[in-house]
């Protein structure tokens, strides 16, 4: 560090606490006197380690650690300013007609290859013109899906201001936008991406400039098996010591395509703060989203620091044995000592965002004569995602612990066959009634009291006021069901908890 930038560093530090930091003071303290331009900048070099906040006036001031609000209403849109830069990377890129042509053409063959290899569980390679085309077609859907799994910690006042984070196969930034905007302008965001691809990388470091004054961004151009934490390191800060660690890891729709994703989940964990939490979000699709329940069980309850992780971890492993892993939702745990082994699909559904203007561009430059062109095809604005936080410190979402006596416990479900009951579970989906092809008039959902070994469905065959909760009910909400009918249903080897009018269904949480 040079003489310059230590002095306006130790400056910075005697006034945090005194009155606002002002460069053109500083500059007067600083040998050889600075221009305050020169000094402003060392100070925003170094804001996020010394936990500053820059302001309008240009004075910087410290960060507070008040909890962020959740956010109110649903996702709307990817906002014009992204969508604008998106637009401009691809002017850039591929000329002002991008959308026509043979710049059409080929973004939408890449969109149509990279998402016939997806489902068909092949690796997708990334290129620049895949990189274009996931910001294309994925981008919004997974910033919108990143706010509402942040939404969980804010609702438990468990989202603060002064974040430090690490994002995962970060990829073009989907995640990474989500939490720049779900984050108050009073907020500080220290930000590490790990992220391989060089194409990615370009597309991630280039929107990231639309975030504001106070995100700080670092790409770390590598794999997560090669990511050495001492690039994130600093004076104030060192996420191998485990008083430290990142508040946040974020690892959004990338463990299905790493070879060894529960060793990197459980090297998550390694580097969280012990009051932090890893949020990893998967598509809804059912070979992912099942793969991340599956994951998620898999380290619950192991002792940080206990199982096989990456080798840039802790050199002390001892630093985390004791604090073991816990489901913090939107998968619930209601009966004590007691875990799930069902299949575990589970996804949640939000309203669809506007269409972005680039994918209108795309959609509507399409070559309709071509036979492979099908109406919508270079749209996506469904939200559908599944999701999984785990944290140290035991928190859950939904704090409740069932006795038995009172209620009936999914694991026990055979001897309650065909006798009305009453239970307590969350509603773990939107309605299934044409999903996987039931067919079914009665909306369906699936519910969970995290004891089933098998899964476990409310049909509702009569709506009523005294039922309709179990509509009206959010994604992982808990309902009470007074009197509903328990029984098998052998075409899906599940069972189904017939909601009728001789049913009452209360929310809870």
């Amino acid at each position: 560090m040079s003489e310059r930038r230590e002095a306006v560093r130790s400056n910075a530090k005697y006034l945090r606490n005194v009155r606002p930091i002002d460069p053109e003071e500083i500059c007067e303290y600083v040998e050889d006197t600075p221009h305050p331009a020169v000094v402003r900048q060392d100070l925003r070099e170094q804001a996020a380690d010394l936990e500053l906040l820059e302001r309008e006036d240009g004075t910087f001031v410290p960060a507070g650690d008040e909890p962020i609000s959740p956010r109110r209403g649903p996702v709307e849109r990817f906002p014009p300013a992204y969508e604008k830069r998106v637009e401009s990377l691809l002017a850039d890129r591929y000329g002002p007609n991008w959308a026509e042509g043979a710049a059409g053409d080929l973004l939408r063959s890449t969109i149509r290859r990279f998402k016939a290899q997806y489902l068909e569980g092949a690796p997708v390679e990334y290129d620049e013109d895949v990189a274009a085309g996931y910001a294309i077609y994925h981008l919004p859907g997974y910033y919108a899906a990143a706010q509402y799994a942040l939404d969980s910690l804010a609702t438990r006042g468990l989202l603060e201001r002064n974040l430090r984070v690490l994002d995962i196969g970060a990829g073009v930034g989907g995640p990474a936008l989500g939490l720049a905007e779900y984050l108050p302008d009073d907020s500080l965001l220290e930000y590490h991406a790990v992220e391989p691809s060089a194409a990615a990388a370009d597309v991630l470091e280039e929107l990231l400039e639309e975030t504001g004054r106070n995100v700080h961004t670092t790409v770390h151009r590598t794999t997560v098996e090669t990511f050495d934490p001492a690039a994130a390191s600093s004076e104030a800060f060192d996420p191998t010591r485990a008083d430290d660690g990142f508040d946040l890891v974020v690892i959004g729709n990338v463990l299905s395509e790493l070879e060894e994703p529960e060793i990197v989940l459980r090297s998550a964990m390694e580097v969280l703060a012990p009051d932090g939490a890893v949020v990893a979000i998967a598509p809804a699709d059912k070979q992912t989203s099942i793969q991340l329940r599956r994951l998620e069980r898999r380290v619950e309850d192991d002792a940080v620091g206990a199982g096989e992780t990456l080798e840039w971890l802790r050199a002390d492993p001892s630093n985390g044995d004791g604090e073991s892993i816990t489901v913090f939702g939107p998968a619930v745990r209601l009966w004590p000592g007691e875990r799930p082994s069902d299949r575990g699909w589970s996804f949640d559904v939000r309203p669809d965002l506007a269409v972005p203007t680039f994918q209108r561009r795309l959609e509507d430059a399409a070559n309709e004569t071509d036979e492979a062109y099908a109406p919508g095809e270079f749209v996506n604005v469904d939200v559908q995602f599944s999701a999984s936080i785990l944290r140290r410190d035991g928190k859950r979402e939904i704090d409740l612990s069932l006795e038995s006596g009172s209620w009936a416990k999914m694991a026990e479900m055979d001897r309650h066959v065909p006798n009305r009951i009453d239970l307590v579970a969350a509603k773990l989906s939107h309605s299934l009634s044409d999903d996987e092809g039931r067919g079914s008039a009665n909306p369906v959902f699936k519910i969970s009291d995290g004891s089933e070994d098998v899964e476990h469905y409310a049909v509702l065959t009569n709506e009523t006021a005294m039922n309709r909760a179990l509509i009206e009910a959010d994604y992982g909400e808990i309902c009470s069901f007074d009197g509903t009918l328990a029984l098998w249903n052998d075409d899906e080897g599940a069972y189904n908890l017939v909601v009728d009018e001789e049913t009452v269904v209360d929310r809870l949480v």
